[in-house]
């Protein structure tokens, strides 16, 4: 009899040992979502910078709640920068990371997420920082480097290239400057300045006189639009060229070569209205129209479509920080198969990622 209650006790515990699966790794398909979908949630929460997306899982920890039916984990990420603004509101996997050549920036994420029949962003704090430009310079020695935003050479470049855009755009109002957000250097046929900066739509239209332009406020509503931009100025000598005002006699003959692309984003509150309209309007039928418009319309060639995560109602910036820091030593992961592999590498094999 003992012997077949021994057998009886190991068959038992052999059963409750396959019943309790080892908790996920950072290689399992559930942490891996669970990670993707924590980070578009911090991406939404932010409302600076840029967005960012994901490198690498490099350590959970993984608590069951009975009494709440779910899990909590606690993960931390490692992230780079894309070329995608905030403003934008992209899902970071339709963002491009920046590459060696783009002043590229990575960090880490420390993440507590609530996990049930959905993914629930509970907090983060997340630590961002640029790749020091000696380890840039000493694989790619004629890629940009990054420059102070408040150098003048840096300030000046913005402004030109915002006043091309406005001369150029075929937008019903003006856009002023609203931050600065990047900006790097090189040589190229002459000193070489890039910038990237945030625009926003004024209430002066495009018939206003150009000596007004000066003194047009940003519009201040909820159905101004903003803009993201990429411009850049190739100076011949040491002299930084101020171009004229708008108008007519402006010109790029004989001027130093200033270029800039932007893309303008549509208000979250024109979005939100434009559902609500057509919801209302989705029950009637016949040859009923409802005209709609709002305080101030728009042209919108050169638009970039809204996405979908403009309708959030959620509070931005109330989960969680992003700050700029210096590296500081990591603790090895305590997880299984943590970390998971890199997505993403620079080719710089000192740079620890």
């Amino acid at each position: 009899m003992s012997v077949y209650l021994l057998v009886l006790c190991l068959a038992l515990l052999q059963q409750v040992g396959r019943a309790r699966p080892d908790p996920p790794g950072c290689n399992s398909s559930e942490a891996v979502r669970v990670a993707e979908e924590a980070l578009e949630q911090i991406n939404q929460d932010r409302t600076n910078g840029y967005i960012l997306c994901l490198n690498r899982l490099y350590d959970l920890s993984h608590t069951p709640e009975k009494e709440k039916d779910g899990s909590l984990y606690k993960l931390t990420i490692d992230v780079m920068e894309t070329k995608c603004h905030i403003t934008s509101r992209k899902p970071w996997k339709q963002c491009e990371v920046r590459d060696i050549a783009d002043v590229p920036v990575y960090g880490e994420c420390e993440v507590s997420v609530f996990v049930d029949t959905q993914v629930k962003l509970q907090s983060y704090s997340c630590v961002l920082r640029e790749v020091p430009a000696t380890a840039v310079v000493d694989v790619c020695p004629d890629c940009p480097t990054a420059d102070n935003l408040n150098e003048p050479v840096v300030k000046e470049t913005a402004n030109l290239s915002l006043q091309r855009f406005n001369e150029e755009s075929q937008l019903a109002n003006y856009f002023t400057l609203e931050n600065i957000t990047k900006a790097s250097s090189q040589w190229v046929s002459g000193p070489s300045y890039f910038v990237e900066f945030t625009i926003v739509e004024t209430v002066c239209s495009k018939k206003t006189d150009v000596s007004e332009l000066s003194s047009c406020p940003p519009m201040d509503c909820q159905f101004a639009h903003r803009g993201f931009c990429l411009g850049s100025h190739v100076a011949q000598d040491d002299q930084f060229e101020i171009r004229p005002p708008v108008g007519k006699d402006s010109s790029f003959q004989n001027k130093k070569p200033v270029e800039v692309k932007c893309e303008i984003y549509e208000p979250q509150a024109a979005a939100v209205e434009e559902q609500a309209h057509a919801k209302a309007n989705s029950g009637h039928t016949g040859h009923q129209h409802h005209n709609h418009t709002h305080l101030h319309p728009h042209e919108h060639t050169h638009s970039a479509s809204p996405s979908s995560d403009l309708t959030s109602s959620k509070p931005q910036g109330s989960l969680g920080t992003v700050v700029n820091q210096p590296a500081s030593p990591r603790y090895a992961p305590a997880a299984s198969s943590c970390p998971s592999p890199h997505r993403h590498n620079l080719g710089i094999a000192r740079l620890k990622l």
